[in-house]
């Protein structure tokens, strides 16, 4: 199954010779054309591009700038405005988009292809590092050594997380990297063999494919800010880093139930991503017998993360206010611009006409005073006093509406949602 599974899947997404031809071609142009107006720096091609792991149809490549260490560590800072200067010099009909970061870069589309150029301090080793995306080229390398055979099976857990929403570690995706997934392919041989591997995970399962804590007591000496994720990934190049360090646990438990589906019974449809509309989702939500809300939302200018984490802000804070209806399920797409659907699906249209809110313990006799005063049917369960609260508007519509007028939404929202109700 494994054979049939490959000669399907790798043909349509492993970029073409024709792809690759042009992605080539457009590199080599772009960097020829940004080196003759460096002085002492050098701009190479970087990420899945140079590492040979990029998927077909994606056309978002990484140029990285390289420094010389000693010169300019010292003025790291001032990286970002020499590669705008010369970025304006060698194509100054281009237009530019200044990305803030930890290190400022710039995005640009050139012949059809979007470009990240990144100013990075050329070094040897991380520890030579001044800002985390210096080490970037080392990851490349690493990735570059591995054995040929392995890429095709990097591509299959790439497209295989794409399809299922887990590919990215942007905090507002909360998913695998690829840098990740190529670590993991490569540490247990094989796509399948890391979906296998996967059903085994404990938490806070270490992966240390170059031994960089030969005595397996990695979680001991890395900081405990870098070992709250789920899965904990040394980076082969840095063992002070973990390369998971982003990773949910609904993103990780997510991945292992689509690799627990696939291993039981693999088929190619598990590397294709369903486009979700209201139609599909409305038919989804009626065959369960279940209720829910589609709702549409315009959003305000900004960076992509930033957008991004406030759709998930929003979503997280209506899934919780809509707790009485019991949520099944909620998710979200989006644009990559100022357009956003968030869906939520439920077991029932209508709440409790009652609802019973915990007070506090009987000895905080101040406190259970005070709760008293601010509802008027109160009784005792277990030393807490509780009340019995009445809900006048008890049907799902009432609620959202209500839900969506609170100031906290109109902090990160344009404009009020259109709302479709099942």
């Amino acid at each position: 199954m494994k054979i049939v599974i490959s000669q399907t899947v790798i043909p349509l997404i492993k970029p073409t010779s024709n792809e690759q031809k042009r992605v080539s071609a457009a590199t080599k142009t772009f960097i020829t054309k940004l080196n003759a107006v460096l002085k002492d720096a050098k701009a190479v091609l970087g990420g899945s591009g140079a590492k040979g792991t990029w998927l077909s149809g994606n056309h978002d490549l990484d140029i990285f700038v390289l420094y010389p260490r000693r010169a300019y560590a010292p003025q790291t800072s001032q990286l970002s405005e020499l590669l705008e200067k010369a970025l304006t010099e060698a194509f100054p009909k281009q237009k530019l988009q200044r990305v803030h970061g930890s290190r400022d870069y710039f995005q640009l589309v050139f012949e059809g292809f979007s470009l990240e150029v990144v100013p990075i301090l050329r070094i040897q080793k991380a520890e030579q590092a001044v800002n985390i995306t210096d080490v970037s080229p080392l990851h490349t390398r690493w990735v570059q050594k591995q054995p040929a055979e392995i890429k095709e099976e990097i591509l299959l857990a790439k497209q295989f997380c794409r399809a299922h929403n887990l590919y990215g570690a942007e905090s507002y995706i909360g998913g695998f990297s690829g840098y990740v997934l190529e670590i993991l392919v490569s540490y247990y041989g094989s796509f399948e063999k890391l979906l296998w591997a996967s059903l085994k995970w404990k938490k806070n399962e270490v992966v240390d494919i170059e031994n960089k804590y030969p005595q397996k007591n990695a979680l001991f000496h890395l900081n405990k800010s870098k070992i709250h994720s789920p899965l904990i990934v040394i980076d082969p190049v840095d063992k002070n880093r973990n390369a998971a360090a982003a990773l949910t646990e609904e993103k990780w438990g997510r991945f292992r139930k689509k690799a627990q589906e696939y291993v039981k019974k693999p088929a190619a449809h598990f590397f294709e991503k369903q486009q979700i509309t209201l139609e599909t989702w409305k038919k989804e939500v009626r065959e369960r017998g279940h209720h829910g809300a589609w709702m549409e939302f315009t959003l305000p200018e900004g960076k992509e993360d930033v957008l991004g984490m406030k759709i998930v802000k929003v979503l997280n804070f209506i899934q919780k206010e809509l707790a009485p209806f019991t949520v099944f399920s909620s998710n979200w797409i989006w644009d990559k611009k100022s357009k956003a659907s968030l869906f939520v699906e439920v077991k029932t249209d209508r709440r409790p006409a009652e609802e019973i809110r915990i007070g506090p313990p009987l000895h905080l006799t101040e406190f259970v005073a005070d709760f008293r005063k601010k509802n008027k049917k109160t009784s005792v369960e277990k030393d807490r006093i509780v009340a019995t609260i009445k809900i006048t508007k008890t049907s799902l519509e009432d609620n959202l509406k209500k839900i969506l007028q609170k100031p906290y939404l109109f902090e990160k929202i344009k404009s009020p949602p259109r709302i479709t109700l099942l």
